[in-house]
């Protein structure tokens, strides 16, 4: 018992106290956006009431939000958006990622640094050159704006992390697939990407918060309000001058991050699982 017990309190302060710390502190935001959803007006206002609980949960933040503003509609914007621009930008990047990791060509490493560097521009520069591109082909004012522009950013970020993924995969693999008869193409399929599978992945998951999360072109090539997403509907609608509707606004921006929060949570297992396997097994 007297051994066990220095082991029990260094096991908590160093792990346990440490964790709960690291948890607590991350999933606060969430509690204070629900704990906020979940007030009236009265409630929320008042400077009498406890900020970290609730008296009477209510409903009517929620409410406001569906019947006073398209939500659902802005959902379904940013999943069809998130998706078919990850989509793309995840082939792109794993065909542009790959070439640049094994095909020796001329310019070939500055090219990839030219892709990181293009990645690194802020997209504040970006959006009014953008902008133009996107009056000249007429799809101002639709989702088709953000499906043409957000691969600008997304595909130099799947291209730089994947490129460098497949370099860790043992050049010697494709080439004992290619001694016994397999072409480029086919040891590329057969052999590389399921060993790539985690980084795509992790690209994947990447392109996706980025996407859903992105905020400046949405409002820059959008003004309709049948065609905006989360991030900025919810904004634009909910902050009318100097009024917040901050119910509302907590009870949005927390339906708005559980999808993102979902899709983590399914993906981390195998993320995790497949990238601690390595290439070689």
């Amino acid at each position: 018992m007297t051994r066990r017990l220095p082991r029990n309190i260094r096991l908590f302060g160093g792990t346990y106290m440490p964790l709960s710390l690291f948890v607590v502190f991350a999933l606060f935001p969430f509690y204070w956006m629900l704990m906020a959803s979940l007030k009236s007006n009265q409630e929320l206002y008042s400077l009498k009431a406890f900020p970290f609980w609730v008296e009477r949960p209510v409903l009517t933040q929620y409410t406001y939000l569906f019947e006073n503003t398209d939500f659902l509609t802005w959902l379904s914007n940013s999943v069809a958006v998130g998706i078919i621009t990850t989509l793309v930008s995840v082939v792109i990047g794993i065909l542009a990622g790959y070439g640049l990791a094994r095909l020796r060509f001329r310019g070939a490493e500055g090219f990839g640094i030219a892709i990181f560097i293009s990645y690194l521009v802020p997209t504040t520069l970006l959006f009014i050159p953008l902008s133009q591109v996107v009056h000249s082909l007429g799809i101002a004012n639709s989702t088709w704006a953000l499906l043409v522009t957000y691969p600008t950013f997304l595909v130099p970020f799947c291209t730089w992390l994947l490129m460098g993924y497949f370099k860790t995969i043992p050049r010697e693999l494709e080439e004992c697939a290619m001694i016994d008869g397999a072409s480029r193409l086919g040891s590329f399929v057969k052999i590389v990407l399921p060993l790539a599978v985690p980084g795509i992945v992790c690209a994947a998951l990447f392109s996706f918060t980025l996407s859903w999360n992105e905020f400046i072109y949405a409002l820059t090539f959008i003004s309709r309000t049948s065609q905006k997403t989360i991030p900025v509907g919810v904004v634009v609608e909910l902050i009318r001058g100097d009024v917040y509707y901050w119910g509302s606004l907590m009870a949005g921006a927390l339906l708005g991050s559980i999808p993102i929060a979902m899709v983590y949570s399914f993906f981390l297992d195998y993320y995790v699982s497949g990238l601690t396997a390595g290439a070689i097994k």
